[in-house]
């Protein structure tokens, strides 16, 4: 996460190397809240105030659970649908169409010039770019809300929600 390096003066944004299912990321999220909350308790160090699970929608079966457990816990999740590939994809175009995770993978490759492994140069276009990126993915909560289809239909991110809280926290 490019963006708790530019902001480490304001906030604090500890990333666990841990990756998984959502399921399993949610609930290794809320093992942690509760171990970070009883040694806070015992005045061995502070909790942070909160916790993220950034994930996609690939084909997860459990994804409703991972859900409804971080929202039992108040655990935060910034979310694509279908991969975060949509995300960076947003940086560059508008994307209002349903598209397979392959298709935009190649899509925000062919922008960013990588794939998963994001260089300097890809980051600082994503930086660049962010607030157009916010943009794109509000006006396609908006597009799903207007048309009827479920939150966090295909195409979907609010990524943008984690970096908006990384850059002004409360």
């Amino acid at each position: 996460m490019h963006w708790y390096r530019l902001y480490r003066a304001r906030v604090i944004v500890t990333v666990d190397d841990f990756h998984g299912a959502p399921l399993q990321l949610v609930q290794k999220a809320a093992n942690q809240q509760k171990l970070d909350r009883r040694e806070a308790a015992r005045g061995r160090g502070d909790a942070f105030n909160e916790y993220w699970c950034v994930f996609d929608r690939d084909q997860h079966p459990k994804l409703p659970d991972a859900m409804q457990l971080a929202a039992a816990r108040g655990i935060m999740v910034a979310f694509s649908n279908p991969c975060i590939e949509l995300w960076f994809l947003l940086h560059f175009t508008d994307q209002r169409a349903e598209l397979d995770t392959r298709t935009a993978q190649r899509c925000a490759e062919r922008h960013l010039g990588v794939r998963k492994q994001l260089t300097p140069s890809a980051l600082d276009q994503l930086v660049a770019r962010h607030d157009q990126a916010r943009d794109r993915a509000q006006a396609l909560d908006r597009k799903h809300s207007g048309d009827g289809s479920p939150a966090h239909s295909n195409p979907s991110s609010d990524v943008w929600r984690l970096v908006d809280k990384i850059q002004t926290p409360d």
